[in-house]
């Protein structure tokens, strides 16, 4: 399955929306994609099941990449 996370790049600061991104993410469970990304020490803000229809759509985007982590 594919995971969007929503993050900030510094987890010590308090989370401004306008420096939330977004990350896709391979695995087979949330807690999956939090432990491949606890050595980042990102701030996630929220993890997003994609399904087919919203993947898709997620692809359009010229900023769509799936991350290797």
């Amino acid at each position: 399955m594919v995971y969007k996370v929503l993050y900030q790049e510094l987890s010590k600061e308090v989370p401004v929306r306008e420096r939330t991104q977004a990350m896709y993410v391979e695995a087979n469970s949330e807690r999956e994609v939090r432990e491949k990304l606890f050595e980042k020490k990102l701030n996630i803000e929220y993890i997003q099941v994609l399904n087919e229809e919203h993947l898709e759509y997620e692809k359009q985007s010229e900023d769509f990449q799936l991350e290797n982590v």
